[in-house]
């Protein structure tokens, strides 16, 4: 009977849960993975990331909702508002380092702490202002594919998408800092300031464009999962943030991989805790796997003790 139950009800409902703990696990990846470039480039957190995958959630919900008006069919309204969010976050992330930590660059690592938390508390007031602090119902982006049909009750088209815009965030991500002239002044930045700014790498230059990739990469993970929750309000940003900011130090912060396997480690935590004990109890899981691998290994999964890399 054991065996039954594991083959049938059981085994599914435990599939069930980990695709969508690998989905939860990926927006938590995508928005870790900003977290991870920025530590890694200058050792900065940046508090207010949260609040750019936030943004980019509200602008493509306003691009999407004006495109429904005029008619534009799906595909383009997809494409439209993607490309909209990415590029307005984008604008807010390089806008955001340019105004509140540039300044504190040498100043004392309390600073640019204690700026970072003003300008998500700043971010977060400025929409729940210009907008509403109501949950607003958001438009559903990704249709269903009918091949998907099959294993829909498991796995839904939007996990799906939101699982493989991870994969390729993180792959396309580990090729831009390896084999771009970009990625190069990256890790150079990232290994010695000084000495890159000696060999005329363009320091300022590098670090906005971390700032720029960082912020789109949240905002296409606002998208994925506002249009997966079916609802955005002001608030969404900070809680994804934290765990996102979780994941990057379970991963080992300032690791592309790390973030990301944090993420999932994350996501999948707190989905088996929510399936098989209690929703009230998925961040007493999350955290608490936090402290025992923190414990044995304080780098993180796939940190670096001695030398954090990009």
């Amino acid at each position: 009977m054991l065996r039954v139950f594991l083959w049938s009800g059981g085994m599914e409902y435990f599939i069930e849960l980990f695709f969508s703990g690998l989905t939860r696990g990926s927006i938590y990846a995508l928005i870790a993975l900003g977290y991870t470039m920025v530590y890694g480039i200058i050792g900065l957190i940046n508090f207010a990331h949260g609040e750019i995958y936030m943004i980019g959630a509200f602008t493509s919900y306003i691009i999407a909702t004006v495109l429904s008006i005029y008619g534009f069919p799906v595909l383009a309204i997809v494409v439209l508002a993607g490309f909209a969010a990415a590029i307005w976050s984008s604008a807010y992330g390089f806008t955001i380092e340019k105004l509140a930590y540039r300044p504190l660059r040498h100043a004392p690592r309390l600073s640019p702490l204690i700026s970072a938390i003003g300008m998500s508390i700043f971010l977060q007031n400025y929409v729940l202002l210009a907008q509403t602090s109501d949950f607003l119902a958001f438009p559903e982006l990704i249709p269903d594919f009918d091949f998907m049909e099959p294993v829909a009750h498991i796995v839904g088209t939007t996990d799906l998408v939101i699982i493989l815009t991870t994969a390729a965030a993180m792959f396309g991500l580990t090729l831009l800092i390896k084999f771009t002239r970009i990625g190069k002044a990256m890790r150079a930045t990232s290994q010695d300031r000084t000495m890159a700014m000696l060999v005329g790498i363009n320091v300022d230059r590098v670090i906005s464009m971390t700032f720029i990739i960082g912020s789109a990469l949240a905002a296409i993970g606002g998208i994925l999962i506002a249009s997966h929750i079916g609802q955005i309000n002001f608030y969404i940003g900070f809680i994804a943030g934290i765990k996102a900011f979780t994941a990057a130090v379970l991963g080992g912060i300032g690791s592309i991989p790390g973030a990301v396997l944090g993420g999932f480690v994350l996501g999948l935590t707190e989905s088996f805790a929510t399936g098989y004990v209690s929703s009230d109890y998925e961040d007493v899981f999350a955290f608490g796997l936090l402290v025992l691998i923190l414990l044995f290994k304080p780098s993180g999964l796939l940190g670096r003790a001695d030398i954090q890399k990009v």
